[in-house]
């Protein structure tokens, strides 16, 4: 029994499973079955956020090495991050009841805004979370020079 019968017909065993309701539709898989490549790619979740001083990405990343992910600046001022999270070996004894967490690659691109330091920029893994610091270029405000009125 599901919490939500099924209007295309078959069951789930499961009564915590979640109702798809692009299940039995005529493409590979539902909505909410066997995560792709399309799932990976979009479901990369990335926080951006300025402070006074830089700009700071972060980006959960769990169980992908640092040596997998890639972090570079494309026409000097595009930051992409990208990798490829493995999928497990899977062993013939092995039966799997739900596979959720998503593999392949991944890629995000975002457009700096001009006021950053880019050849400063500084990344770090730690526990399974990716930090891109740019720093920004301090802002010159232009010199004004008051001109006296006569008359």
């Amino acid at each position: 029994m599901s919490l939500i019968p099924s209007f295309f017909g078959g069951r789930r065993n499961n009564t915590f499973d979640l109702w798809d309701p692009f299940q039995d539709f005529p493409f590979t898989g539902g909505a909410l079955s066997v995560p792709g490549e399309t799932a990976s790619f979009a479901n990369t979740r990335i926080d951006w956020k300025e402070t006074p001083e830089a700009h700071v990405f972060k980006a959960d990343l769990p169980g992908v090495k640092k040596e997998e992910v890639k972090v570079e600046v494309e026409e000097g001022r595009i930051l992409q991050i990208s990798g490829d999270r493995r999928v497990e070996k899977e062993e013939k004894k092995d039966k799997w009841h739900r596979v959720e967490r998503s593999s392949g690659k991944f890629m995000r691109r975002f457009r700096l805004p001009e006021n950053v330091k880019v050849n400063e920029m500084k990344a770090a893994m730690e526990n399974g979370v990716l930090t891109v610091t740019v720093p920004k270029a301090e802002v010159k405000n232009p010199d004004v020079k008051a001109i006296d009125i006569s008359g």
